[in-house]
């Protein structure tokens, strides 16, 4: 059994996790303030956390715990609930493996807990004391980007328990539908269709660009027609794939997910890194700088600029994508954290919808029953009822 730790923020983390899962030859249970998906590879494999950020703020007193942590509300329920979830979950399931995507505290209490810890690693700058102890702790860095474009200044013994995965999405492998006009007979250089497309990929995760920027792009762009997905002013679509199939450029933040799938989409790019914490973003679009990859400016620009940046964007094309997305990476990763967890792969069926037979075949956990049975598994009213939690209204 490995353990799956899935940050709520956004939407990057658990298309991740749920990519990752579906490779992997034994059973992932996901932890997360997040419901468990419909498609989560492992059904019923899934501890629903209460909430650690509601409440009234005024009252959290020190949540760094004197810049030790990122995130330790004091006297907090939901906090104290979440992390007793994980400590029952582990104490039950005896996980060989704790994956964490992203949080040092989780990564913490599980190594705590004698459970080997593997963590998702993050560009930009982390060497301020709770990501060293995290990345110090863990038995595995899983770095989402290429060897060849590494993350500068790390330490030699992070860099000694790294896997570098290259990028990877939910829609590796997957063809462009027959209905995405042209993409693989026009040259990038083709002007042919009038208009020619935009889609401007916004993320959940906050933006720095306001709707009136966006308009003023548009009007800036008459040869251009734009769609926007996602943020303020943008649609949703569960299966964005046909729309980045479609594009002519994309336009997109640096946010690892939405970079996965415009690579997995070999689109042509306009990156603009939007302000995360520990300039993430930022360090990203310097990465993609550095290979050539896409066109990246620091700031949404003024609507003058749109016309040749697209131009630029579209002449570039998208092939030097394979570099940062080579199509394996979900696989690799999976590999990565089977072996981490000392668990010996075997051949059989796909993982989805695989029976607790199976599971238990893998050698992975002492008794998939006895762990479904438990509160802290599968039912989230499971967890709202236990005794240890009080209902903390997690979504």
């Amino acid at each position: 059994m490995i353990g799956y730790y899935v940050h709520h923020q956004g939407s990057g983390h658990l298309h991740r996790a749920r990519t990752v899962a579906a490779h992997c030859p034994v059973p992932v249970t996901g932890l997360s303030t997040l419901p468990e998906p419909e498609d989560w590879p492992w059904p019923g494999l899934w501890v629903r956390l209460p909430r650690d950020d509601d409440g009234d703020s005024s009252g959290f007193g020190d949540v760094t715990a004197r810049g030790r942590l990122h995130w330790a509300p004091v006297g907090h329920a939901g906090l104290r609930g979440r992390m007793a979830l994980i400590a029952r979950w582990i104490e039950e399931a005896s996980p060989r493996l704790l994956m964490s995507d992203v949080s040092v505290e989780v990564a913490l209490l599980a190594r705590l807990l004698g459970t080997p810890v593997a963590v998702a690693a993050m560009r930009g700058e982390r060497t301020d004391p709770p990501h060293r102890m995290a990345y110090d702790l863990a038995e595995l860095l899983l770095a989402p980007w290429p060897a060849a474009l590494p993350e500068p200044g790390w330490p030699a013994h992070w860099t000694a328990k790294t896997v570098h995965t290259g990028a990877f999405s939910r829609f590796d492998g997957r063809p462009c539908p027959a209905s995405a006009p042209g993409r693989t007979d026009r040259s990038p250089t083709d002007r042919s269709r009038t208009p020619r497309r935009v889609l401007l990929l916004m993320g959940s995760g906050g933006t720095d660009v306001s709707p009136g920027e966006v308009k003023a792009a548009r009007a800036a762009t008459p040869g251009w027609e734009w769609t926007t997905l996602g943020g303020l002013d943008g649609g949703w679509s569960a299966d964005p794939w046909p729309a980045l199939c479609a594009a002519d450029v994309v336009v997109t933040h640096a946010g690892q997910n939405a970079l996965a799938e415009c690579a997995a989409a070999r689109r042509p790019a306009v990156v603009v890194p939007q302000e995360r914490p520990f300039g993430e973003q930022a360090a990203t679009a310097r990465a993609l700088t550095r290979g050539h990859l896409a066109v990246v400016v620091p700031h949404w620009p003024p609507a003058e600029s749109w016309p040749a940046l697209l131009e630029q964007a579209h002449e570039r094309g998208g092939d030097r994508w394979s570099l940062w997305a080579p199509g394996n990476g979900a696989t690799r990763a999976a590999t990565a954290l089977t072996d981490a967890a000392g668990v010996a792969t075997r051949a059989g069926p796909s993982p989805t919808g695989r029976a607790a037979g199976a599971a238990e075949d893998a050698g992975a956990v002492r008794d998939i029953g006895a762990v479904r049975d438990t509160g802290a598994v599968r039912d989230p009213g499971a967890v709202r009822n236990a005794r240890v939690v009080r209902d903390t209204g997690a979504p």
